[in-house]
Order: structure tokens, then sequence, then C-alpha cells
């Protein structure tokens, strides 16, 4: 009896040992089959977005998503696809699947920030920013971005202490400057934008534009020796901006020095038909009484800019300096239309009396 016993046992045996296997390899061979239809999906997926064809992606990172739904890259890929595609909505979707199977990657978030922002949900988007800072503190396009969404969503203090994080991760970032000496001037903080543009100007001694910003916000503090110096300055960096030289231009003319303002203005209007320039040459002309300068000066800007009525009234004003009084009042009353249709009242009434007094004479 104990004999039958064993023999039934080690029959058991034997066959529970060659059944394991045989009803194991189906489970590994299916196993192995997904692993390398899913290797081959996330490949093809790549390739149709390196050829741009952005649905046929789109379909195979789902298949993929079909086989595994734990992947985060899937998913990430999905929303790289919906961005590219301006789907945003669609990527914001998948990027907080994504973040749900993956929550300490910054990229995801910061990638869930950017479709966001160009959603529109700038706060949202403000978010996952912050949060991709958090866990990416040095990553210098985690601040960048959360300083475009906050100028978006019209949180200024917030992105003005944004920009100047990014200042100290990297002193030398020229977008940083332009964007925080632009914010702070707009905001009206004067001194913190002077000090911004002082210190962008040593980090960037060859950038003329951080030099004209420096100099128009030291001219409207009222500092126009300093102002002046730092226009010079750039003069001597970018030399074919006329801009440069029409500012300096503007500056010499306010403060009477009209010899010098002259050929501010020539310069300027040599590098550029600006009519600004010519206006200001113009300008100067008529303050030092040479009034047939004056008068081809205008003309200029009149052929340059036909509808500005700064040309027509001051041309008018040269002409009847010389005695030209007919032409003189039709350059007039060209201004006088002109202001008229822009309803400057103040200055139509001006040209008004003007034309009165010089046809009662």
């Amino acid at each position: 009896m104990l004999f039958k016993f064993l023999s039934i046992a080690c029959i058991s045996l034997a066959t529970l040992a060659l059944s394991s296997p045989i009803t194991a390899q189906p489970k590994l061979l299916i196993a192995q089959s997904n692993r390398f239809e899913l290797d081959n999906l996330l490949l093809k997926g790549k390739q149709y977005v390196e050829q741009q064809d952005y649905d046929n992606a789109l379909k195979t990172y789902q298949r993929a998503a079909q086989l595994d739904r734990a992947n985060h890259q899937i998913y990430s890929g999905i929303g790289y696809v919906q961005t590219l595609r301006k789907n945003y909505s669609a990527a914001t979707e998948a990027y907080q699947q994504a973040i749900s199977l993956a929550p300490e990657n910054p990229k995801l978030y910061y990638a869930l920030g950017y479709s966001l922002g160009k959603a529109g949900k700038n706060l949202k988007a403000a978010q996952a920013y912050s949060r991709a800072i958090a866990l990416g503190p040095e990553n210098l396009q985690n601040h960048l971005g959360l300083g475009v969404v906050l100028l978006r969503a019209e949180e200024y203090d917030r992105a003005i202490a944004a920009y100047n994080r990014i200042l100290t991760i990297a002193p030398d970032n020229l977008q940083a400057y332009q964007i925080l000496s632009q914010l702070l001037i707009e905001q009206q903080r004067y001194p913190e934008a002077i000090a911004v543009l002082e210190t962008a100007v040593k980090q960037q001694p060859y950038q003329a534009d951080f030099q004209v910003r420096l100099a128009t916000v030291l001219l409207n503090q009222g500092n126009i020796a300093a102002g002046l110096k730092v226009l010079k300055q750039a003069q001597k960096i970018d030399s074919q901006n006329h801009f440069i030289y029409l500012q300096a231009g503007n500056i010499l003319y306010q403060q009477g020095k009209l010899n010098e303002a002259v050929k501010e203005y020539q310069q300027a209007a040599r590098l550029s038909s600006d009519s600004a320039a010519i206006e200001g040459t113009g300008k100067v002309y008529l303050a030092q009484k040479n009034y047939y300068r004056a008068i081809v000066e205008f003309r200029r800007l009149i052929e340059i800019d036909p509808n500005n009525p700064i040309g027509h009234l001051n041309l008018g004003i040269a002409l009847e300096a010389v005695n030209r009084t007919s032409e003189a009042i039709v350059a007039l009353d060209r201004a006088l239309e002109l202001y008229q249709g822009v309803g400057n009242t103040q200055e139509a009434d001006k040209i008004s009396l003007l034309i009165e007094e010089i046809n009662d004479e």
C-alpha cells in the first residue's frame, strides 16, 4: 500500500514538473511579443514625428498606450504630438496623465506649463512652471517659462521677481535684461530700471540697445548730462544706428544747443530717411531763423509723410517768415485740416487763430 502511494506521488510530481514550463511558456511569449510591439510602436511614433506626420504619430502612441498604461513616456509623447498639432487642451490632458505616473519629473511640469500657457491658462501654467522650478531649480528654461506666463497674466510684481531670479542664475542672459528693464520702465520703477540697465551695460558692453534705454530713463528722470554721455558711448558702439543720433539731437535741441543738435539730426537723416530726423533738422533751422533751409527740410518731410500736420504747420510758419503768404496759407490750411481730422481741436484752434492773424495783416 505504501509503495502504491509513493508511486502515485512520484507520478504527480513528475507531471507537475513537466507541465509547469509548458503552461508558463505562452505567457512569457506574449509578454515578449508585447514588449517587442511596444518598442516598435515607440520607434515608429518617433519616426512619424520626425516626418511631421502628426496624425499617424498620435495613432501610434495611442496604440502604445493600450499596451502599457503605466508608461509616462508614452503619454509625454502624446502630449508632444498634440502640442505640435496646436491642440493644447489635449496636450494638457496627456501631460497631466504623464505626471500622475511620474510626479517628480520636472520636464513634464515644464511641458504642462507650456501647453497651459498656449491654451491661455496663464496662472495654471505659472503653477506648473513653479513646480518644475521646485524640482529643477537650476534649469533656466523653467524660470523663463514662468516669467513669460506671469507677464501674460499681468502679474507684474511676480514677473519682476521671476526675471530677477533668472539673472541670479544666468547673469549674462540678454533676454532677461531686455524684458526686466522694459517691465520696470513700464511700471515706472525707474531707480530699479537704471540699476538693471547699468548692470546690463557692464555685462553686454557692445549692446547699444541697453545704453539707449539707460539714456532714455536718465533723461526722463531729468539727468540730462548723464543721459547724453551714455548716448555718446552708444554712438561709438553702433555708429550706424540713426535712432541714437536722433535721441541726441532731441536732447541738444531741448537744451538750446542748436548747432550741435542739427549735426545729430543730419547724421540721423543720412543713416535713415526717418521723418523725425528731417523734422528735427527743420525745427533747428526754424529756431535759428534760417527760414529758407527750414522750408527745404519741411518740404522734404511732407514728401515722405504727406499727412504729417507738423510738417505743414512749420512749413507755413517758415513761408510766412519770408513773406510768401499765399503759400503759407495753403500749408497752414492743410495742417488745420489734418488736425481736425484726428480730432485735435486744441492745435486746430491755434492754427485757425494764426491764419486769421496773417489774413488781417
